[in-house]
């Protein structure tokens, strides 16, 4: 047997890889999927339109490694959120692990070992959803820096106002994967799909582990749909786009995609969905205490503050 063939004695894990216009940086992405430690794993591909070689890079991809299942799929063409929630909907009922992709990253070989690892240790049943930190790089994959590390427990009162999980570090279980198919019909298209994610679990009462430690190199480069923010200056962009009213668009997207799925939410989830929307409208002092009620916060105490000003200001 090769070593890039599957091992029977681990969980098959099922890779969602979502891709447009890949060509330059999808080659070494592939290449990282088989030098895993966990080589028991299979592929769906979404791509959504590329005119590049990311579907001849893909195809050859596919014939040289025929010991994995890899499925080769055309996307919706309708943005990278929707691209995912297709793959997630495309995903086999029994696969016992989901994991998301992106196109221009670099895993680290323990990457989906260490994910399968933590969320086995969740009782038999219960969704998980695991996410983890990056090592932020340059185009040619010099080291920036670490992305942020978040103090705070993962729990859906942080949900509601921030995404702690890029898509990109996401592994579901198989609970959580039966939990999100069962709401894909009951969503609109979100702001992101991680975010919803984050939402969805969190607030139906599966668990989140995020991973302190790095284990992908996430490229910085043009072609990102969303960046790194590491520096000062993003997080003053994130601030004024939250004072100038985007924070209120994102939250009136993603409000409505929770919406039809608020049914499944736990009573405590529930509870602070609504506080937090009786927070969005009305008199200041009303909003306000709203806005303490559902216990929203973000991870930092300067975030938390911003999201107060934010609602002085009517404009969560």
């Amino acid at each position: 047997m090769s070593d890039t063939s599957p091992s029977s004695e681990r969980p098959e894990i099922c890779i969602l890889l979502a891709v447009y216009q890949g060509a330059p940086y999808l080659q070494t992405q592939l290449n990282s999927f088989v030098a895993q430690t966990h080589r028991n794993w299979s592929l769906i591909v979404s791509d959504d339109g590329s005119s590049d070689d990311s579907p001849a890079i893909l195809e050859r991809f596919r014939q040289a490694h025929g010991t994995h299942r890899i499925n080769l799929l055309q996307g919706p063409g309708k943005g990278f959120a929707r691209n995912f929630l297709f793959l997630l909907r495309k995903t086999p009922p029994e696969t016992a692990f989901a994991a998301l992709s992106d196109q221009d990253d670099i895993w680290f070989p323990h990457k989906l070992d260490r994910a399968v690892r933590l969320l086995s240790e969740l009782p038999p049943g219960q969704p998980g959803l695991y996410c983890a930190r990056t090592m932020i790089c340059a185009e040619n994959l010099a080291p920036i820096g670490l992305s942020q590390q978040f103090r705070h427990a993962p729990d859906f009162r942080n949900a509601l106002v921030q995404s702690i999980g890029g898509g990109n570090t996401m592994v579901l279980n198989h609970a959580a994967l039966a939990l999100v198919q069962e709401t894909l019909d009951e969503t609109t298209a979100p702001v992101a799909h991680d975010w919803w994610l984050y939402q969805i679990i969190t607030g139906c009462g599966g668990q989140v582990i995020y991973d302190p430690e790095p284990i992908l190199s996430y490229r910085q480069h043009g072609d990102n749909q969303i960046g790194a923010n590491l520096s000062l200056r993003a997080k003053l962009l994130r601030f004024l786009a939250l004072a100038q009213g985007r924070f209120q668009d994102w939250n009136e997207i993603g409000l409505e995609a929770l919406e039809k799925s608020a049914h499944r939410f736990t009573p405590q989830a529930r509870e602070t969905l609504d506080h937090y929307k009786a927070a969005r409208s009305g008199p200041i002092l009303q909003r306000l205490k709203s806005l303490k009620a559902s216990g929203a916060y973000r991870q930092s105490a300067a975030g938390t503050i911003a999201l107060y000003i934010a609602c002085l200001l009517n404009r969560i």
